[in-house]
């Protein structure tokens, strides 16, 4: 190809890697799940465990919700709550309803997506990257990764069984 530089798109282009919206969403399941069944803490308290700031968490809990995997409560009594059944959701479920489809490479998205896709020697090895990056994902359960959070706080107390002092 006359004039390209190889490489030179990488300029351009983002790079690969999953947004802030998909890891608060992921911060935000985890810290759910690892309160009682029923808690409902309030769009600040999520914002302030996940450590994201409020008004865009607001669009990520907004993805959650409408995916089923939080449900939102108003009134008095109102804040988000994570179902029972859904403390098992994979983080590639979370992901995916804060993101949309994870997608490696653009030719992966549909038969139609790249005219190259029948004779690209690339395109089985991006198909490859992707099942193995979603099988990971898939793997991973909320559920498992807050009880690794129980278990590091329960690991890090003093003998007194109260959590030490915040520095």
């Amino acid at each position: 190809m006359e004039g390209f530089q190889f490489g030179s798109w990488n300029a351009l282009a983002p790079d690969v890697q999953l947004t802030r919206a998909a890891d608060y969403g992921v911060r935000v399941m985890i810290h759910l799940a690892s309160l009682p069944v029923g808690s409902r803490p309030n769009r600040a308290e999520l914002a302030a465990a996940a450590e994201c700031p409020e008004q865009f968490l607001s669009k990520v809990l907004q993805n959650l919700t409408r995916a089923g995997l939080v449900t939102s409560h108003r009134g008095n009594t109102g804040g988000f709550e994570l179902p029972r059944n859904r403390r098992a959701a994979s983080v590639l479920e979370v992901v995916e309803a804060v993101e949309g489809p994870v997608r490696l490479n653009l030719c992966l998205a549909s038969e139609r997506a790249c005219e190259r896709q029948s004779w690209c020697p690339a395109h089985a090895v991006w198909a490859e990257a992707q099942g193995a990056m979603a099988e990971v994902l898939r793997k991973a359960t909320i559920a498992d990764l807050a009880q690794q959070i129980s278990k590091e706080t329960a690991s890090s107390l003093p003998a007194t069984g109260t959590p030490p002092p915040r520095a």
